[in-house]
């Protein structure tokens, strides 16, 4: 409270600015101070808290995060320390990558023991296989229901992951980290080496080593609950504490004859789409290669479109291609269901109407031999016009592969179609259609959105020794398979849409998948994806690509796939910076129909500066999220809810612990110093004039 006008302040004792004095030194050097007594874990990935209308998954630590004595856990074995005989609970396990799976966990999640679980990388990877996902992915939110195929549902004709485990579905109350750097693991193991080894059979003795983990999460029991709280504080806070956001992105779409992108296509026209997904997931937090279960299917995807674009006549074909690349497909659908929402409420220039037919490629890196099978919906069959169109789309694709070394094979009518994107179609109506895979019944990927689905996953082997921009132009026999699958899809589309040359000239660029799976799967940074950015861009080039569809949008996966599709299928014009920004100023730009791009451009071989151009493309964005969001129907068993929760910080750290004896001996020392040094400075302070008075001049003394 602020003092009356005119009313006495009493002066601040002594003491007081010589304790300010030393809490501002004290400021100064905390930084130092917490540098010497902890080691921070800088390479970490979560595991975060996910909802969705029913219920809340992952992990979290509680508010001032959780702390734990180290035990490296290396055999099953070593389990037993932790559960029972080690004296000094709660323990912070370092568990190596071949034990993160179903049996150890579920024994973890059930004791008090455990404060928190730091995780390796097995290298190599499992052998058996690991899949955190679900045995049967996006059960429910396919076409296959109680009302449509229900022989099919619940995946009770074929289970599609055997090997999923379903981790990332269960719901932890401790943190769970990955430990991304071999070096800090090791940091790890030699402070547990050097402090946390049982001696002769009894406990180690203090001080121990003991790590911290921080992720607390804000969102709690399911989206329903946590987006009602959003909105409440939104409604009557001004200042609203939102705890938990709906994964969302954006969709990439492009057609190979230009449409009015605000505008309706007429009824009549025809438009065949080719679709793929491009996000993936893992049991921890933007960590998602998805080698096979994205990358392998967008790359082959992109490759098809760059051949189909070289082809003379694709402006006199009798139906257009729509290139369609999902975003958010790993939760429940999320793009899929929002493109077909849209169309159904005249929001996307297509109607479901427009639709002729639907090709997809889903997981094609893994082949056995050189097999790709055909799947198609058994149900919507039983109508015969489909069954017609289905057969001739079968038919088309099969003698496309007539020549090259990829052999096409009908799955049948006895199973359903795999997880895909063509389902949500399905849904809404009667399409005839087709799935690509490498798997003719359970996936060939026995690393499902796991962490382990690499590179090495689908055999990318590059020579030692490459410079990076070697690497970058290697054609590695994983291309070759991909650009082969590339080769026959776009021979087939073009058949599809009413091509009637010869095509054995249409032919999808090795060299261009390389590039694409090196700049997708190994290094974003590099200088093809350098040279077909925007210049306000390049922060979304990091190292490491992931492809999690997380909630703030777009992603560096969208943004990227947007960009080599445009470069890809698109035109340099002869136009300057300011109008290729500005195309509606500039006359024949046909703003409505094309996408105009100003990109950095390669390196000026006499110099360090770049040469920009501007790049004209059908290539546009769509909204990935999910219809529930905007209905605001949270609990929506229709449409994908998933949301992730907000969180304040995530971080790890080590340091020594001492015992609790000495920890409480030393509180009260301290405790009673501060007693002793107040007491004494309040004497001091009050015999000031006594102590610390100036002595008289004796010969100033008056008789």
């Amino acid at each position: 409270m602020e003092a009356a006008a005119g009313s006495y302040c009493a002066p601040f004792p002594a003491w007081w600015g010589l304790a300010l004095a030393v809490l501002a030194a004290g400021s100064c050097q905390g930084n130092s101070v917490e540098r010497k007594i902890y080691i921070p874990l800088n390479k970490t990935a979560p595991c975060v808290r996910l909802l969705n209308a029913t219920h809340q998954i992952g992990c979290q630590s509680s508010i001032s995060g959780d702390t734990g004595v180290i035990h490296v856990v290396e055999e099953e074995e070593d389990l037993k320390w932790v559960l029972a005989d080690g004296p000094h609970p709660p323990y912070m396990i370092l568990l190596d990558g071949n034990l993160f799976n179903r049996r150890v966990m579920m024994q973890l999640k059930g004791t008090s023991r455990v404060s928190g679980l730091a995780v390796t990388m097995a290298k190599p990877s499992p052998p058996q296989g690991f899949s955190p996902g679900l045995k049967c992915p996006s059960d429910g939110f396919g076409v296959y229901s109680k009302d449509y195929g229900p022989e099919f549902a619940h995946c009770n004709r074929t289970v599609w992951n055997p090997v999923g485990n379903g981790l990332s579905y269960e719901d932890f109350d401790f943190p769970i980290f990955l430990l991304e750097d071999a070096n800090e693991t090791q940091v790890i193991k030699q402070c547990y080496q050097d402090h946390n080894v049982p001696r002769g059979g009894s406990g180690p003795e203090y001080p121990l080593c003991a790590m911290q983990l921080f992720s607390h999460m804000h969102a709690v029991t399911s989206t329903v609950t946590c987006m009602r709280r959003s909105s409440l504080q939104s409604t009557f806070s001004i200042n609203p504490e939102v705890v938990c956001d709906p994964l969302l992105d954006y969709n990439v779409w492009s057609t190979l004859q230009p449409i009015n992108s605000s505008g309706k296509v007429d009824p009549e026209k025809e438009v065949i789409i080719v679709a793929t997904r491009i996000d993936s997931h893992s049991f921890f937090w933007n960590i998602a290669p998805g080698a096979e279960s994205a990358v392998s299917s967008f790359v082959a995807h992109l490759a098809a479109a760059e051949a189909l674009r070289k082809v003379s006549d694709v402006h006199l074909l009798q139906r257009n291609i729509m290139f369609t690349f999902f975003q958010g497909e790993t939760f429940d659908y999320i793009g899929s269901s929002r493109m077909v929402y849209d169309m159904e409420n005249d929001k996307f220039p297509l109607r479901l109407d427009n639709i002729h037919s639907f090709v997809e490629l889903n997981q094609v890196a893994l082949r056995n031999g050189s097999v790709l099978w055909m799947h198609t919906d058994p149900v919507s069959q039983m109508n015969e016009s489909v069954k017609v169109q289905v057969r001739n789309l079968l038919d088309i694709l099969s003698s496309s592969s007539v020549g090259a070394n990829v052999s096409l094979q009908e799955v049948g009518y006895s199973q359903p179609l795999p997880p895909s994107s063509f389902q949500r179609f399905l849904r809404a109506r009667h399409i005839p259609g087709v799935v690509l895979t490498d798997h003719q019944a359970a996936f060939q990927n026995r690393y499902y959105q796991s962490m382990y689905d690499t590179p090495e996953n689908i055999q990318m082997q590059y020579p030692e020794g490459l410079s990076p921009e070697e690497t970058l132009e290697y054609v590695t026999d994983t291309a070759k398979s991909l650009a082969e699958v590339a080769t026959v899809v776009a021979r087939a589309l073009y058949q599809l849409a009413g091509g009637a040359n010869n095509t054995s000239a249409i032919q999808a660029d090795p060299k261009t998948v390389s590039r694409m799976l090196y700049g997708f799967l190994i290094k974003m940074n590099n200088s093809w994806f350098q040279s077909i950015i925007k210049p306000d861009l390049k922060g979304i080039l990091g190292d490491v690509p992931q492809h999690y569809v997380a909630v703030s949008s777009p992603v560096n996966t969208t943004y990227l796939v947007q960009y080599v599709l445009a470069n890809l299928t698109g035109t340099v014009v002869n136009l300057t910076k300011e109008e290729c920004l500005n195309p509606e100023k500039t006359p024949n730009s046909e703003k409505e129909m094309y996408e105009y791009s100003w990109v950095q451009g390669s390196l000026d071989p006499n110099s360090t500066s770049r040469v920009p151009y501007c790049v004209r493309s059908t290539v546009h964005l769509s909204k990935a999220l999910s219809p529930a969001f905007e209905l605001r129907q949270w609990g929506s068993t229709e449409y994908s809810t998933w949301t992730e929760s907000r969180w304040k910080e995530i971080r790890a750290r080590i340091f020594l612990v001492a015992s609790k004896e000495l920890e409480i001996i030393t509180l009260v020392v301290g405790i009673a110093i501060l007693i002793i040094s107040l007491l004494a400075t309040y004497f001091i302070n009050a015999k000031a004039d006594v102590l610390f008075s100036i002595p008289r001049d004796p010969g100033a003394v008056a008789y």
